[in-house]
């Protein structure tokens, strides 16, 4: 029987089961947590902004979005979020996925802290962005009532989730501190580590090889 939170229900299939136990498996709580509510939180908005969107794609996306955060997938020289999105992509094509359907949760992963451009490509990509944005950022909350918010919480719940998501943030970069470069993700580096150096675009620009 499938489990519905929030009138969103989560596939009951094997596709969605093997997703859920490998995060659970990889995630400790509060990436679990976070990246469930994602899945529901997108699932959610998408509805009410009139979106069709695939769920298990969508569950997909949700739940592997920060899955290179974790040590059993974090690389030393990419972003955390290509290595979410390869393990997503490899995971998909591997449960008989296409390859489109595989590239539009690449892009939906990959792009997940760049704004505003994943909301102008698929739903299946804007999905993802939704659910991050409502969670960490809590943008447009009034597009969720106060009931379904308060059954997400109930079945996920968030515990000083601040704290614990920036620290999960600055933990699974700081080993790699280049890849934030041209993100957001450098704030966090600066807001735990005060001798971090952020690269500097323009500076890279006026000291390229080029010659005047």
């Amino acid at each position: 029987m499938p489990e519905i939170i929030a009138g969103i229900t989560i596939p009951d299939t094997r596709l969605v089961q093997e997703a859920t136990e490998l995060v659970r498996e990889a995630a400790d709580d509060t990436l679990f947590d976070h990246s469930r509510r994602v899945f529901l939180w997108g699932s959610l908005k998408a509805a009410a902004r009139g979106l069709h969107v695939d769920p298990e794609l969508a569950y997909v996306g949700g739940l592997f979005h920060d899955l290179g955060l974790t040590a059993a997938y974090a690389t030393k020289d990419q972003r955390f979020e290509i290595d979410g999105a390869d393990a997503a992509r490899g995971f998909l094509l591997d449960h008989g996925r296409s390859a489109v359907e595989a590239r539009a949760v690449w892009l939906a992963i990959a792009l997940h802290t760049t704004p505003e451009v994943p909301l102008h490509l698929e739903p299946e990509v804007a999905v993802v962005t939704l659910g991050v944005e409502t969670d960490v950022l809590g943008l447009d909350l009034a597009e969720i009532t106060d009931e379904q918010r308060a059954a997400v919480v109930a079945a996920h719940p968030r515990p000083d989730f601040k704290n614990r998501i920036l620290r999960a943030f600055h933990d699974g970069m700081a080993g790699r501190p280049d890849t934030t470069f041209g993100t957001m993700n450098d704030d966090v580096l600066a807001h735990f580590d005060p001798s971090f150096v952020r690269a500097d675009f323009v500076g890279i620009i006026k000291n390229s090889s080029w010659p005047e």
